[in-house]
């Protein structure tokens, strides 16, 4: 399998090399040149499998000879031995045909663990073999840094530096970054918003001397393996719902794009998914452009489900690139409109391929609390603010409820307990491994919103 940038100047890399490379070099995103496919048979041959052994089947042809099989088992194995259930993402009915897919069971209550306890173990090997040592910088809204710090806590071979905005995350978000105590593990408190993190970070990656000179990687969505590692639950959740004789819809709340991206890699890989859902909070970049054809940056406005405060979706490129049928010349007209006039504009014919595959719904601040209500009231559930944005966008385009909807709940009500008690009167309680969270040292620094002063702090971190 070999990977290529979207902005089509990056030479071609194997797997290993797009994992530890993350950003391409021509500041694109790495794609698989084509995508597998899996026939109705091996789909209907994985239904009597564990999750571990249908996310080898699904992910060993992206990997190619990275790792052996018996490697990779042994990667995977580890990965999610953790997770608190045994079906590691399982289904729960929230009535009708709407399914709540689970997937925060892992150590930081969060979908991130589903793929970051993934990486780390994939990094380790490899870096093992390599006898070499990374620095790993991540822009997090939330869930992203605290799931990256879990992972690489301790290992020798790697340094870590999370930027997340100040201020613009919840408090057991900002603890679960901030408490390690690991010295490989830096806390880096922003003086901005996420979109500012993310672009820090594509501005390190694309200052080459700096990027070579501390041989830097990221674990951000841009980094494929997370994608890849994505997929692995719309294929399992499907399954057990009767894929593929059935059809089924997805509705995932996201801001970054990547979780729901994994979902159209499903799709193409042969999971017979009717609809995309994008479940969007008032920051609703990704609904405007679905409905107008028009990509346009505004404010971000601060909300209860700060994950998703996002303007600037990295992985909508991923998709760009796809339905313009890999044309990098225009994705780069795209991308650089974008940098310079805060918009683009998608023809009329790719428009209608994006609304051919996924839909779009949002949620206000009073929606999200009262779906939260609402939910709770009727099943004893609780759900996060960005799970519940989810279930009522799921909600309002399942009303025919014929093709059974499965709605990502991508964290822990407890992640986020102001906004869940202010909405159903209910304080969400950590496990008991986090239960001294809030008594825990915090170690962080505080930087300004130049990447000229953070990387200064990166390269005397790693005495540079």
């Amino acid at each position: 399998m070999k990977y290529v940038s979207t902005r089509g100047s990056a030479p071609e890399l194997n797997f290993e090399d797009v994992m530890l490379t993350g950003l391409a070099r021509d500041g694109g995103l790495y794609v698989p040149k084509e995508w597998p496919f899996f026939s109705e048979k091996a789909i209907i041959e994985m239904a009597s499998c564990s999750y571990e052994e249908i996310a080898f089947t699904i992910m060993k042809p992206f990997i190619g000879s990275t790792f052996s099989d018996e490697e990779f088992k042994e990667i995977i194995k580890k990965a999610y031995r953790d997770f608190g259930k045994e079906e590691r993402c399982p289904l729960t009915n929230i009535g009708g045909k709407n399914f709540l897919l689970e997937l925060y069971h892992g150590p930081t209550l969060a979908f991130k663990d589903v793929a970051m306890q993934l990486i780390g173990q994939m990094f380790e090997l490899s870096l093992q073999r390599k006898s070499q040592k990374i620095v790993i910088v991540g822009a997090t809204s939330g869930d992203t840094g605290s799931a990256a710090i879990e992972a690489f806590r301790g290992l020798d071979s790697v340094e870590v530096f999370i930027m997340y905005p100040d201020g613009a995350v919840s408090e057991v978000q900002r603890r679960q970054m901030t408490t390690a105590v690991e010295s490989n593990v830096n806390a880096l408190a922003v003086d901005g918003n996420f979109d500012d993190c993310q672009s820090l970070l594509k501005e390190m990656f694309n200052d080459l001397d700096f990027r070579d000179k501390v041989n830097l990687a990221s674990v951000n969505s841009i980094n494929w393996a997370r994608v890849m590692a994505q997929v692995v639950y719309y294929f399992t959740s499907a399954i057990s719902l009767g894929a593929p004789k059935n059809k089924v819809n997805f509705t995932v709340p996201t801001g970054n794009f990547g979780d729901i991206f994994a979902g159209y890699v499903a799709k193409k890989m042969g999971l017979p998914i009717e609809k995309l859902i994008i479940a969007t909070n008032q920051n609703d970049i990704l609904h405007r452009v679905l409905e107008s054809g028009i990509y346009k940056i505004e404010k971000v406005k601060p909300s209860i489900s700060p994950s998703m405060d996002i303007q600037v979706s990295s992985n909508f490129e991923r998709a760009l690139f796809d339905i313009y049928g890999h044309n990098s010349e225009l994705v780069c007209e795209l991308m650089h409109s974008l940098k310079s006039t805060k918009e683009f504009e998608l023809s009329s014919v790719e428009t209608k391929m994006l609304q051919d595959v996924f839909e779009s719904g949002t949620s206000s601040e009073k929606e999200t609390s009262a779906t939260i209500h609402s939910i709770y009231r009727d099943t004893g559930i609780l759900l996060c603010p960005h799970s519940a944005i989810g279930v009522k966008v799921a909600i309002e385009k399942n009303k025919e409820q014929d093709i059974p909807m499965i709605i990502l709940a991508t964290a822990a009500a407890a992640k986020f307990p102001d906004a869940v008690k202010s909405a159903c009167g209910v304080s969400p309680k950590l496990p008991d491994n986090m239960s001294d969270l809030f008594k825990r040292a915090e170690r962080l620094t505080k930087v300004p919103n130049n990447v000229d002063e953070i990387k200064a702090i990166i390269s005397k971190g790693i005495n540079i």
